[in-house]
């Protein structure tokens, strides 16, 4: 299953770190389950005896508490105490036996489908036949496709198989066998689901499941649900099932011990944090009804006042700026005698050429990345300045460039230059003739001049920059036509990005020819720009002799699943940075001009560095052949990489709160993969390691911290598989960081009867070897999308009156979700949540 290949080794811990827990975990599961006489597995009813009620509630209980919760949550076993036994693990109400067979399979045989059964009958019509039989009649092969199970047609065939209850059959069906058939699958009991389930596995229909058979299903589940499981694993996870329920050895279980086993299904701990469980609502509304109104909270206006105030000031202050240059360069040409000839048109372009300059000045400042990352540094200045809207600031400004450049050039090409040409030759002479020689220029002498000339050239670079950077083109979208895809991207991106070395020497030039003054002191365009022009070229000097002297040597490369690279790279001598860091990597057998951001998911303990490159455009995808073909000819010559850095992103105000909250979608969990490792080797004691007491005099670093980490693919979660095992190991004494994983588009969710035996499987597996089935780590995988809402309920709930640092890297439609959640369980609750979005 590892998919992992390694140019050099140093010393590569093993993938599954299992915790030696297999001795406790099957000695107490088999001491309670021989506690309980196998009549007590039977479901429990009112009828119940007290004793057997009892039995089946401690293996419940004893479960429960075992049950894989976040890694480090601190889940404790009941204590040995038999009277604390007995006063915690009471027998449950018939109420409580309800619910809690009410909760397996609680998503049904068809899952989340919402089929009915006018919707079966209508796919039966589409694909029945009438034959001679007196009804119609469909092929057994088209059964998953009448009841919505298309998409698992080798799982809905065994489906079939248990609703027919015999080895034939292989033969039509009838609308009276189907209807049959749905108000079995659509029966809500337990008893019904645990015997279609139940007889789904036994293929022999004699009443016992045998090794063989619960393996069948495994591999049968496994395929269904798109996960990857070897026959080893499907053959050791059997023996675990039939090791937990088959004490006599007979080597086979029975019905009674199945169901057993599928009342233990899920723990509420679990359900609580999976969108696609049925609890949701329920939790959602008594939450909103409850829990959120309990709780004095700051009002919305002063959540949004906090969250807001570093970005509010620094826009007034820019906007204030740019109404005060408009102003007075107005005010200023409205009492010159070049009024007389061209009106207010004139005043407005040069109202809007003064913002101009500063905003072409004030642009360079967000991209001097070396400067950012220096004033970060200091907590005042990073207490002011909202560093981490950097990017969105220097899009903000360049918005304003186009409103500059639309009144400026708009008013002079369409107001002022045709008023020019056209005035009266009495007005002409009497005001602005000097500065033409006193000879009355035409129109397309005017647009022949070098100011104008120069302006115009000016505006058709910064149209093509302005352009190639807007989302579409950047990302080379599909929406764009195939003849547009070929010619942008972000290559085309980054090199038309650099016309604004051609922009600024037209702007000097064209600050330089001006129709109606001749003043040095009114030439200010140059004052404007000096000094971002100067820092900004001084920081790619900088830059290139920084990183010319870091070429850096490859430890280690790995091929990971989903076409992503590990990189394990040299540590340059001197080399400090913080957890949440980035880097600039540039690789000269690709090109010597493009420098690519990857967050470093090493530790700032650790003695190298390390990052993961996800293939995802034409620069990470020649990199990643160039490596794959170093590694599949064994070349002991990796490619040349230097590396530019470190720079601050906003994953770096992690130090800020004692309590973090790291969500991350597929490769977006880089970001936090090197404050996760710094987190757990830091004690609550506020043992702060050297590297990050050193960068910046920061004294300060989470005590606690929760990742969730959201992925489509199963093989994904092989990324940083071996750095969960590291955190985990490290955080093992000290529960500092929660991890949780989850799968969204290849599992059926926990409740569908399609996912329920490996939920089975996993609990088991995770109980004895501390590792998930699904992640081969220690960290818990969820079938569903997460339930934000409970989870920002549950963090709400368990850190009253804290703040709460949401750092968040993936897709913004999540990102404005999440947003709002902070707002809401800000002002609804005593706990403030501070959300963070990293930008690139």
């Amino acid at each position: 299953m590892d998919n992992v290949h390694h140019v050099q080794v140093e010393s590569k811990a093993p993938h599954h770190q299992h915790h030696n827990h297999d001795s406790h975990h099957r000695s107490s599961l088999i001491a309670l389950m021989r506690a309980s006489p196998s009549s007590s597995l039977t479901p429990s009813s009112s009828t119940s005896s007290s004793s057997s009620s009892s039995s089946s509630w401690t293996l419940k209980k004893y479960l429960l508490y075992d049950h894989p919760g976040p890694t480090g949550s601190n889940n404790v076993p009941p204590h040995d105490d038999e009277d604390h036994q007995e006063h915690q693990l009471r027998p449950p109400h018939v109420a409580e036996i309800h619910e809690l067979q009410k909760r397996v399979f609680i998503d049904g045989i068809v899952g989340h489908s919402g089929m009915q059964w006018n919707h079966v009958n209508s796919r039966f019509d589409q694909v029945s036949s009438p034959r001679t039989s007196p009804e119609p009649v469909v092929e057994w092969s088209n059964f998953a496709f009448c009841i919505g199970m298309q998409s698992s047609p080798e799982f809905a065939n065994e489906l079939l198989r248990a609703l027919r209850g015999g080895k034939h059959w292989k033969f039509n069906i009838t609308k009276t066998d189907l209807y049959r058939f749905w108000l079995r699958i659509k029966d809500d009991s337990f008893d019904s689901r645990m015997r279609i389930f139940f007889y789904m596995c036994n293929r022999n229909n004699d009443g016992r499941i045998t090794k063989t058979d619960i393996k069948q299903t495994i591999v049968l589940a496994a395929s269904t649900n798109k996960l990857s499981v070897t026959q080893e694993e499907a053959e050791n996870s059997a023996a675990l099932i039939m090791e937990s329920l088959d004490l006599q050895n007979k080597g086979y279980i029975q019905i009674s011990q199945m169901e057993c086993l599928l009342k233990l299904i899920q723990s509420p701990s679990k359900k609580s944090l999976a969108a696609g469980d049925t609890e949701k609502q329920n939790n959602v509304e008594s939450n909103k009804n409850g829990f959120l109104k309990e709780q004095e909270a700051m009002s919305r206006a002063e959540v949004l006042f906090r969250t807001n105030w570093r970005r509010a000031w620094m826009v007034l202050v820019w906007v204030m700026a740019c109404i005060v240059l408009f102003g007075w360069k107005f005010y200023q040409y409205s009492h010159r005698s070049g009024f007389q000839v061209m009106g207010y048109c004139l005043p407005t372009a040069k109202g809007a050429a003064e913002t101009l300059k500063l905003n072409m000045a004030l642009i360079l400042l967000p991209v001097c990345r070396n400067t950012i990352t220096w004033l970060r540094k200091d907590p005042r200045i990073n207490y002011l300045i909202p560093f981490n809207d950097n990017i969105n600031f220097h899009k903000l400004i360049a918005a304003g460039i186009v409103v500059g450049v639309v009144l400026h050039g708009g008013t002079h090409l369409a107001c002022d230059f045709p008023r020019i040409s056209g005035s009266s030759t009495a007005v002409f002479q009497q005001t602005i003739a000097a500065r033409f020689g006193f000879r009355q220029p035409t129109y397309l002498q005017i647009l022949a001049t070098t100011e104008v000339a120069s302006g115009i050239a000016m505006v058709f670079l910064m149209a093509i920059a302005f352009t190639l950077a807007t989302k579409w083109p950047r990302r080379r979208s599909p929406a764009l036509p195939v003849s547009l895809r070929r010619v942008t991207g972000y290559n085309t991106f980054w090199y038309s990005h650099h016309l604004f070395v051609i922009v600024y020497a037209l702007l000097i030039v064209h600050s330089m020819f001006l129709f109606l003054t001749n003043k040095w002191t009114e030439k200010t365009t140059w004052m404007y720009i000096a000094f971002p022009v100067l820092l900004y070229t001084g920081e790619r000097i900088f830059r290139a002799v920084r990183s010319g002297s870091y070429e850096v040597d490859i430890f280690k490369v790995s091929l990971c699943p989903g076409k992503v690279l590990y990189l394990k790279m040299q540590k340059p001598e001197g080399f400090k940075y913080q957890s949440g860091m980035y880097i600039f990597l540039q690789c000269p057998q690709i090109s010597s001009l493009e420098w690519h951001p990857f967050s470093l998911t090493s530790g700032p303990q650790d003695d190298y560095l390390s990052v993961h490159i996800r293939t995802l455009g034409d620069w990470s995808y020649q990199i990643y052949d160039l490596f794959q073909e170093a590694v599949l000819t064994r070349s002991e010559v990796c490619p040349k990489v230097y590396i530019d850095g470190p720079y601050g992103s906003a994953s770096q105000d992690h130090v800020k709160y004692d309590i973090v909250m790291l969500i991350g979608l597929g490769i977006g969990a880089t970001p936090f993969i090197s404050i996760l490792k710094d987190v757990a080797a830091t004690t609550h004691n506020d043992h702060v390691h050297s590297g990050v007491r050193e960068y910046g005099n920061l004294t300060k670093c989470p005590q606690k911290a929760y990742l969730y980490w959201v992925t489509r693919e199963q093989n994904s979660l092989d990324w940083f598989r071996d750095v969960m095992n590291q955190i985990a190991t490290s955080n093992k004494n000290q529960s500092v960081v929660e991890m949780h994983n989850f799968l969204t588009s290849t599992v059926y969710p926990a409740g569908d009867i399609r996912a329920a035996l490996l939920s089975v499987i996993q609990g088991l597996h995770h109980a004895k070897n501390g590792t998930d089935l699904v992640s081969r780590s220690p960290i818990y995988t969820h079938f569903a999308r997460p339930n934000w809402f409970n989870i920002f309920a549950r963090l709400a709930q368990r850190h009253r009156g804290a703040k709460i640092g949401v750092f968040y890297c993936g897709s913004s439609n999540l990102a404005r979700e999440l947003k709002k959640l902070c707002t809401e369980f800000s002002t609804k609750t005593t706990t403030r949540f501070v959300f963070h979005k990293e930008n690139y």
